[in-house]
């Protein structure tokens, strides 16, 4: 289970909570310019946009779970078993394998805009990296400082929607999503008259009454609509990237999943091993993990973006503590 989400202030943020019940090995991952990429259709890139973002690197290839480019197109892969369907090779359009689809569009396209035509002929083919690493069922994501996107590949072919949310999670559909959070229209951050009859006092008790019944739950659709409830609502001030950022992750916080929260029916627990917040203005990338709740921070500096050879860094896992020591307190 996943949630991606975008904020837009002074600058742009777009991040996700990854939840799994197992690390897959992933590392903060700098692709450079002239990094070679080969592709499943035969096509080669020598030169392109840089990208950073998380990913596990096998065979020397990045499989990015989240990125965004220096341009500032981001994009993420959510988990989508069940619905996701890939194909067979199509003649006259391009086929690419879902595992290299993130590091395809943020190394030849700068914005949605430009990438979205491409979208309109984009096969997604059953090919994975190799025998013993199969293609995760997935459906993605896409953002610049402009808008977001959703890509799903289902089984009646490929299916590209706005998402005026700035919100993804898992299964169902979009569609479904889109239809869903409908059902939630009256919520307010404010309190709400609250009239059942005239001349009884039905004042409220506590604050937070305009968001009685905001979903709580663990479930995607759930999760959806809290995210997208949150992500419009937020307050914070634009101008400085330290508070969006701590309002950024505060959203993630609300819909991720401490270990013991969900057990899955193979007996393991799912957890959100990480959550990423990237700065598409300031071309950064900050996270945290289920270990260590301090954030750490990868900037995509310029003069580390024309060589050929990945850039990675394990994740900081051990818990950072500040010990602070208490003084006198004076009177007065």
């Amino acid at each position: 289970m996943c949630t991606a989400i975008r904020l837009k202030g002074q600058n742009t943020y777009f991040g996700r909570n990854l939840d799994l019940n197992a690390s897959f090995g992933e590392q903060v991952v700098l692709t450079p310019r002239n990094y070679p990429f080969s592709f499943t259709d035969g096509e080669r890139s020598d030169s392109h946009y840089a990208i950073l973002g998380m990913a596990t690197i096998a065979k020397g290839y990045p499989l990015y779970a989240d990125a965004f480019n220096e341009r500032g197109l981001a994009m993420a892969g959510l988990n989508y078993p069940g619905n996701a369907r890939y194909f067979e090779r199509v003649e006259g359009r391009s086929n690419v394998s879902p595992f290299e689809l993130i590091p395809y569009l943020l190394t030849k396209f700068s914005s949605v805009d430009e990438a979205r035509p491409f979208l309109e002929h984009l096969n997604l083919v059953d090919v994975p990296f190799a025998p013993q690493i199969p293609l995760a069922p997935l459906h993605w994501i896409i953002a610049d400082k402009e808008r977001s996107i959703v890509l799903e590949s289902n089984s009646d072919g490929l299916r590209v929607y706005d998402d005026p949310y700035d919100v993804l999670t898992n299964n169902p559909s979009f569609p479904f999503h889109r239809e869903n959070i409908k059902r939630y229209r009256m919520l307010s951050n404010q309190e709400g008259e609250g009239r059942i009859a005239e001349g009884i006092d039905l004042k409220p008790f506590s604050v937070g009454f305009g968001s009685m019944f905001l979903p709580g739950d663990y479930t995607s659709p759930s999760r959806f609509v809290k995210a997208f409830y949150l992500v419009h609502h937020a307050v914070f001030d634009e101008e400085s990237d330290a508070e969006a950022r701590r309002a950024f992750f505060r959203i993630l916080d609300s819909v991720s999943f401490p270990k013991g929260s969900v057990h899955n029916p193979d007996g393991s627990f799912e957890t959100t091993i990480y959550s990423s917040c990237m700065n598409l203005d300031r071309r950064t990338y900050c996270y945290k993990t289920e270990a260590n709740a301090s954030l750490t921070m990868v900037q995509m500096e310029d003069s580390s973006l024309d060589g050929q050879e990945l850039r990675g860094s394990p994740l900081r896992r051990e818990e950072d503590v500040v010990l602070q020591t208490l003084s006198p307190v004076t009177k007065g």
